[in-house]
C-alpha cells in the first residue's frame, strides 16, 4: 500500500509548487492521496485539495484549480467557508465575475463575526476589485463598532474578540488605503491610534519582548526526547504547538499586540543557555530568559504577508499553512 499522505508532505508539496519544473506532478501526488484514502488526518483532506489547487493557479491553470476548490468544499461541508472563499477568488479571475461576487457576498457577513474572515477581502484585493474590498471592510468596522456602542457584550471573550476583530480590520483597511495612496480618513486615523496605543503598552511590559518560543520540528521532537519531563508541558504533536503558537499571536494582536513575532530555539541552544547560567532547562523562567536571549535569524515576524512563507518554515504560503489551519 503507498505511504500516508501527511500535513508534513502536503506543505512540502506546496512549497515545491511555485518552483516545480513538473507541478502536475504535485497535484497528482496531493489528489492521488485524497482519491486513494490515504490521507493520514481525514480532517486534512479538504487542505490537500487547496494547496493542489493553488498549485495550479500558479502553474496558469485557474479552470483545474476551481475544480479541486469546489471538490473542498464537497470533501469537507462543515469547513466550507475558506475553500469558498478561495472558489469565489477563482470565479473572479477567471472572468466569472457574477458568481465569484455571489460566492464571496454570501461570506461577506463573516467579516463582523470571525476575527480570521478578513481572507475574503484578500480575494477581492488580489482579483483587482480594491474598491469593494475596501467598501467591506469599512461595513464590517460600521456594523461591529455600532454593535459595541449599543449592546452589552456576553462575556469577557466576546469582548477581546471584538477588540481583535477592530483593531484587524483597521489595520487591514488602512494598508490597502496606503497601497492606493488614498489619504487618511476617519477609521486610518483610528488604526493609527490603535497601533500607538498597542505599541505604547508593549513598551510598559516588564517581561521581555512580544515574542514567543518556536521549535521546528526537528528541536521539538528532540526537545521532548531529551527532557522527557516536559512532555506534560507541550502540546502531544508538533503540528499542535505551532498551531497553539499561531492562536496566541493572533490573540495577542486582537488585544491590540503589535510588533509579534516567534524566536526559533534549538535543543543545543537552550542546554548551553541553562549550562551557563546554572539553571534547569525545563523550567519554564529558564525557557523564558533563554527566548529573551535570542535574536538576529532566530527572531521572525509575526504575521508574515498572507502571499510570503509561513513563520513556521513550512516553506508554503502562511495563507496555506498556518493561517487557516490554526483556529478553532
Amino acid at each position: 500500500m503507498s505511504e500516508l499522505l501527511t500535513a508534513d508532505r502536503i506543505e512540502e508539496l506546496g512549497s515545491l509548487g511555485p518552483e516545480s519544473p513538473d507541478p502536475a506532478a504535485l497535484v497528482a501526488e496531493l489528489v492521488g492521496a485524497v482519491d486513494e484514502g490515504r490521507v493520514a488526518d481525514p480532517d486534512d483532506t479538504g487542505y490537500a485539495l487547496l494547496v493542489a489547487a493553488d498549485i495550479l493557479e500558479q502553474a496558469g491553470d485557474r479552470a483545474d484549480a476551481l475544480a479541486l476548490a469546489t471538490r473542498a468544499i464537497a470533501e469537507q461541508p462543515d469547513e466550507d467557508a475558506y475553500p469558498r472563499a478561495v472558489r469565489g477568488g477563482l470565479l473572479l479571475r477567471l472572468g466569472r465575475t457574477d458568481e465569484g461576487l455571489a460566492e464571496l457576498t454570501e461570506l461577506r457577513p463573516l467579516l463582523e463575526t470571525h476575527p480570521d474572515a478578513t481572507y475574503l477581502v484578500d480575494e477581492l484585493a488580489e482579483s483587482g476589485h480594491t474598491d469593494l474590498a475596501l467598501e467591506w471592510l469599512t461595513a464590517a468596522l460600521d456594523a461591529i463598532l455600532e454593535r459595541t456602542r449599543t449592546q452589552q457584550h456576553a462575556s469577557d471573550d466576546a469582548q477581546d474578540e471584538a477588540a481583535a476583530m477592530i483593531y484587524g480590520l483597521a489595520q487591514q483597511r488602512h494598508d490597502l488605503r496606503e497601497v492606493q495612496g488614498l489619504p487618511h480618513d476617519e477609521y486610518d486615523n483610528l488604526a493609527d491610534r490603535l497601533r500607538a496605543a498597542s505599541d505604547h503598552a508593549l513598551d510598559a511590559l516588564d517581561d521581555g519582548p512580544a515574542t514567543l518560543l518556536f521549535w521546528p520540528q526537528a528541536e521539538y521532537t528532540a526537545l521532548l526526547l531529551r527532557w522527557p519531563a516536559l512532555v506534560d508541558s507541550y502540546p502531544a504533536t508538533w503540528d499542535d504547538h505551532r498551531a497553539q503558537i499561531e492562536r496566541a499571536l493572533v490573540e495577542a494582536s486582537g488585544l491590540g499586540g503589535a510588533d509579534l513575532g516567534v524566536v526559533v530555539g534549538s535543543v543545543a541552544g537552550l542546554a548551553a543557555f541553562a549550562e551557563r547560567e546554572g539553571s534547569d532547562p525545563t523550567d519554564e523562567e529558564t525557557q523564558d530568559e533563554y527566548a529573551d536571549s535570542l535574536t538576529g535569524p532566530d527572531l521572525r515576524a509575526w504575521p508574515p504577508g498572507r502571499n510570503d512563507a509561513c513563520w513556521c518554515g513550512s516553506g508554503t504560503k502562511y495563507k496555506k499553512c498556518c493561517l487557516p489551519r490554526s483556529r478553532g
